[in-house]
Parts: structure tokens; sequence; C-alpha cells
């Protein structure tokens, strides 16, 4: 039976908006408070999804979230009608507002973490969403993403999805960028990677000084124990806690893995070489070979990773058995980074080429291709079991296309949230979109 790594990509949502929400998130914070696209960012989002399908990949994709989220807000104690808690919330607690009106669900690699079948005891998919309880205007993402993950991957028979972790810093955790997985062939068992900012109860593991530690090594834990994996199938490993003060705020931002490839940076990790050693017998006794591909500092700075996010690549396995790497325009524009990616793939190793997408509106708030997708290993009759709806086709496409063209505003600054009349074009939009994918009622306006 086939098997295939599908890219469900996250559809970046109509109130687009560059808040600078995310401390530790060098891009975000840097970028606050300019005027954003939203038309034009979930158009480059749909170009990257359209062109990988192309290119023969599986490529699928998660609905953006309801915003401004007014319950949120009404939790907070702004009351009265909807337009009424939107502009008290502007007059009284703009940051609040800001916060409510975040469409960083686009970034789906922090959605959940996701096992294949092949790795579960039950032989099931499992879907754990992640709390995102290190910053708030994320923390209030998991239910409504439970919703969504829950019409894609519907039936019970092959898949299996748990609530997100206790919401306190203990269990912090974001989902799948802290997440991967290396194996020999998708169908086949294979070995997760958790990877971790600090431990809650262990002083042993040190903290950075500056940015937190999102992911605990708690969190991982449980997870693992959640979708049923087993000891010999798991490696958790500590992110080098000085990366993380310089902006890497998750390990996505620094390395990225895929089939039996692990693409790091040279200072990405503590304890390298213990962790090197215990994933290549990990993978080797699952029948796999580990192939790591260390970027030296010497070639590739950690400035230069987190400025050109080089590392926030999607590595993807082609027919040949080498590998292609999807990479933001920015890298282009690093010249060291582009030096060194020339050398990399003309060297004969297993990344054999580099393709650069315009993913400018996305950037500049701190995300790149591998933020915007969530991977989920599916056999033929999994896939089959996913609500159609969800996988992109050059119709759908299409119809995505014109559905941004009818509903997204070209401009969003933050006086824009204020207007009431944005809730009303959100709520109009996505009722739309679940028509188009076939999702049901997973919004709290459709079900309240």
């Amino acid at each position: 039976m086939k098997s295939y790594e599908v890219n469900f990509d996250g559809l970046v949502g109509p109130t687009h908006n560059y808040g600078g929400l995310s401390y530790g998130n060098v891009a975000s914070q840097s970028n606050s408070q300019q005027s954003s696209n939203p038309k034009e960012a979930a158009l480059q989002g749909l170009a990257k999804m359209k062109a990988l399908m192309d290119m023969g990949f599986q490529q699928g994709m998660l609905a953006p979230q309801e915003r401004p989220d007014v319950a949120a807000l009404r939790r907070l104690g702004f009351a009265g009608s909807d337009a009424q808690v939107i502009q008290r919330a502007a007059k009284e607690a703009m940051p609040l507002l800001v916060a409510s009106c975040s469409a960083s669900s686009m970034w789906v690699a922090n959605a959940a973490t996701v096992s294949p079948s092949a790795d579960t005891a039950d032989g099931r998919v499992h879907f754990t969403a992640a709390n995102l309880n290190c910053k708030y205007h994320r923390s209030i993402e998991h239910p409504t993403t439970s919703r969504v993950l829950g019409a894609m991957f519907a039936d019970q028979q092959h898949f299996a999805h748990h609530a997100a972790l206790p919401a306190v810093a203990q269990f912090g955790d974001e989902g799948a960028a802290n997440h991967t997985r290396f194996c020999r062939a998708y169908g086949e068992a294979g070995v997760e990677f958790f990877v971790f900012g600090r431990s809650a109860f262990d002083s042993r593991y040190p903290s950075p000084q500056k940015y937190p530690a999102r992911q605990t090594l708690e969190a991982s834990r449980a997870v693992a124990r959640l979708h049923g994996l087993s000891e010999e199938g798991v490696v958790y490993a500590q992110q080098n806690p000085a990366v993380i003060d310089q902006g890497v705020f998750h390990n996505d931002v620094i390395a990225v893995g895929n089939g039996e490839v692990l693409f790091y940076h040279e200072d990405a990790f503590l304890d390298t070489d213990r962790m090197l050693a215990e994933l290549g017998d990990k993978i080797a006794k699952v029948g796999g070979k580990f192939q790591p591909v260390c970027v030296p500092r010497s070639a590739v700075t950690v400035d230069d990773a987190v400025r050109s996010y080089l590392f926030n690549s999607q590595l993807l396995s082609r027919a040949d058995g080498s590998m292609l790497l999807i990479v933001p325009e920015e890298c282009r524009g690093n010249e060291r980074v582009w030096n060194y990616l020339q050398g990399l793939t003309g060297s004969g190793g297993v990344i054999r080429e580099v393709k650069v997408f315009d993913l400018k509106q996305s950037m500049q708030n701190g995300g790149g291709p591998a933020c915007l997708r969530l991977r989920v290993a599916l056999n033929e009759t999994e896939l089959a079991a996913v609500n159609p709806g969800v996988i992109m086709t050059a119709p759908l496409y299409e119809s995505l296309t014109q559905w941004v063209e009818r509903h997204y505003r070209d401009r969003m600054t933050e006086n824009d949230l204020a207007d009431p009349q944005l809730l009303l074009e959100c709520r109009s939009a996505l009722d739309e979109l679940t028509q188009i994918l076939k999702l049901g009622a997973v919004y709290p306006f459709q079900i309240n």
C-alpha cells in the first residue's frame, strides 16, 4: 500500500496584521504596526500550495479562525453587542483587541502534533492540538483547531484526536514546530523526534535567559504517551538555550527533518553528538539509515538563519530518492545563505534542488514555508478517509482564489481592527469557506 506525507497548509485569515505579538520572534516584533495586506498574504500561501500540488506532492489545507474572537473578549469583561465589545476593547485595551484579531493560526505547524498509524499502539493516526499557552493570542486557538481537525479527519476507525494539554506553563506545547519524524518510508514504523526548550520540573536542563522557551520536556513526553508511542520509537533533544535567546523560538527555525535526513545548524541543539548517535541507532532499528546534514556556523551564522529562515523550509522527498528544499525569497537575499545553498545542491548530496517562494507577508510576521504547513503521513486508505473538500485540486485552487478576491481587504492597520464591520466580513467569508471545504459548522458563530 502506498503512503504519503501530505502537507496541510494554513490558509491566511482575513485579519492578517502585524501586531508584533510574539516576544522572542524577531521578525514579528521588528515589523510591528506596519500595514499588512491580507489579500496578498492569502494569495501567496495559495500559490505555494498550488505549486507543490503541480509538482506531484499531496497537498491539503486548514481553514483560518474566526477573528476578532469576540467570545475571548467577553471572557475578559467586555460586554454588550458584538460591535460594542469591539469598540470598547479598542478604546480601553487596544492590545487585547489586537491579540483577539491575530491571524496566527495560519502557521499550522503549531496547530497540533501528529503521529502516523505506523508508530502508534492502536494503529490510528493521532492528533493532539497544541495549547500554545506561551502567548495569549495563540492560546485561544486550540478549541477551533480541534473542531477543524475533527471535521477534516473524522473517521474514528483511522483517526484519534486528543484535547490540548493543560494550559499551564509546565505543559507548554507548540505542536509540530518542535516535532519531526524519521523513517525509511512514510508507511513504515519511524522514530519521532521531540525537541524541547526547557524542563518544568528538572533543574538539570538549562533555560534561556532572554526569551522564553515555549516547549517543555514534560509536554513532549505527555504527547508521546497520548499517541501510544514506544520508547524505542522516540528521541528527545534539548534546543540550545543560546539560540533561543537569538530569536530561534521554535526548533523549526534552526532545523528541519524528513525521511532519513536531518538538516540542522551546528548550534541548534545541546549534547548534539549524543542526540545524533541515539537517532542513528533507533532509525537503524526500523530499517533506516540516518543522514544528518550539519550547516556549520562558519558558513551560516545563527543570525543569518533567523533572518533568512533557511531552516524554516520544507524538505520534500522526490520519486528518485533525492530531496527538494522549499525556501523563502529571503534566503536568496542573504549572500552567505544563498552561497551555502548553491554549494549544498551542487555537492552530490541528498538535497539536490532548492525552490524559492515569495512569502513576504507571512515572513514579515515571523513565519516561513515550514510554519505554514502541518505534515500528516497517511497510507492510501487513510488518505481516502480524509474529508475530500480540504485536499487541494486545480478547481479548489480557483475557487479559493476567487473567494479571497471577494472577501479580503488589501490593507490592514491597527485602526482597521477596531471596525466592527471587519467581524461581519470575516464571518461572511468563513461561512462561505466551510461550504467550499465541506467542513460543516466549526466556528463559534455557526454553533452558538
